[in-house]
This record gives structure tokens, C-alpha cells and sequence, in this order.
């Protein structure tokens, strides 16, 4: 599932606590997202009650030591930058199997 927007994302975290929707195994993030951002999306998936445990990627352009810090204290799992080289990208791939694999739950 793909989500454009942080309001979005948000409204979907609330329907899933709500016993509407199912939690997904693993969420990618954005940082800049439209609407809302991120980093409440982020804030969003940590409180929630039935979400709280998912392993979270902050995947973004941004390397600001600010934002792996800020990502890294609000609980995400692991924060890449977005690779700028197609190699590297496809490699990430190989990074969200391995989150998907470990137990969490």
C-alpha cells in the first residue's frame, strides 16, 4: 500500500487502531511529506497501539545529522538517504527484506 500524504498516513494509523485496517509488516517514511510531515507520521506509528512495534525506515534525501537524530530518538528502525545512483537504490531493497525478517513482535 502506498500512501501519498502524512494526513493520509495518519488517518490510516487511526483506522488500523480502530480495528479497520491491518497494521502493515514494515513502514517506509518519508521525512517531507505533504500535508503532514514525516516525522508526525513517525510519532503517529510509535503511539499506536496496534502499530507501535512495526519496524519503521525513514527513507529521505536529507543526511542533516539533525533529522537521523530526530528520526533515531522518535524510535525509527533504521534511516537511509536516498541513494542517488540506481545500483545503490535497488540495493535498498535488500535492506527492507532483512527488516521484514527479524522478529519484532
Amino acid at each position: 500500500m502506498v500512501i501519498s500524504d502524512g494526513e493520509k498516513a495518519i488517518q490510516f494509523i487511526e483506522s488500523v487502531d480502530a480495528q479497520m485496517a491491518g497494521c502493515p509488516d514494515l513502514a517506509i517514511i518519508d521525512l517531507n511529506l505533504p500535508k503532514r510531515s514525516g516525522r508526525e507520521v513517525l510519532e503517529s506509528l510509535r503511539h499506536s497501539a496496534k502499530c507501535g512495534k512495526v519496524p519503521i525506515i525513514v527513507l529521505s534525501s536529507s543526511d542533516a545529522l539533525t533529522d537521523r537524530a530526530d528520526a533515531a530518538r522518535i524510535g525509527a528502525t533504521r534511516y537511509i538517504r536516498k541513494p542517488t545512483r540506481l545500483e545503490a537504490f535497488l540495493s535498498v531493497g535488500a535492506v527492507f527484506k532483512e527488516i521484514i525478517a527479524k522478529p519484532t513482535r
